[in-house]
Order: structure tokens, then sequence, then C-alpha cells
């Protein structure tokens, strides 16, 4: 019966289409995250002087507030997900439940 369950609910187009969206968007992020992350740290392997200029008199580089960015990204992209998670992907995952459950129950 398990074996069942778990062939309807991978063959239901709502769960093909909740599983498509849900890969899709996650590995966007991971792109995103992957280029930000990367990017900072080639720039400062290739490019410490950029990195390491003074931001007016004092002693704050520019690699500090682009250091916070990469920081406050990830944080960002994390929030995003967890929103369209609970917004979108609940609301399929929720969808795909009844449906199957309907076609058990009949």
């Amino acid at each position: 019966m398990q074996d069942d369950l778990v062939a309807r609910i991978a063959a239901h187009p709502q769960y093909i289409q909740l599983k498509r969206r849900r890969d899709r968007f996650g590995w966007t992020l991971a792109v995103l995250m992957l280029a930000v992350y990367y990017g900072f740290v080639l720039l400062v392997a290739f490019d410490k002087e950029l990195l390491a200029r003074r931001l007016g008199d004092g002693v704050m580089t520019l690699g500090m507030p682009v250091g916070f960015g990469v920081i406050v990204f990830t944080i960002a992209i994390t929030g995003y997900y967890v929103r369209r998670a609970n917004a979108e992907f609940d609301t399929l995952s929720d969808a795909v439940v009844k449906a199957v459950g309907k076609e058990i129950k009949s």
C-alpha cells in the first residue's frame, strides 16, 4: 500500500509541478549565492587593492561593506525562499495531499 501511495503522489500532475517549481527556484537561488560568494572570494584573491581602498578619512575599507553586503544578501535570499515556500510551495503541497487523499477514499 505504501509503495502504491508513493507512486500515486510521484505521478500526480500537481506534485510534478511543485517539484519542478521548487527545484528551479532552489537552483536559481543557489547559483546566485555561489556567484555572490565566489565573486567576493575572487575579489579578495585577485584585486586586494580594490577592497583595500579606504572610504573617507577613517579606517574603513571598501572590503568591509562589500563583505557585509554578502552577509545581508545571504539573509535576504533565505528570507525570500522561506516566504515563497510558505506561500506557494506549501499551498501546492496541500493541494497534492488533498487530491491524492480523495483518490484513495474513492
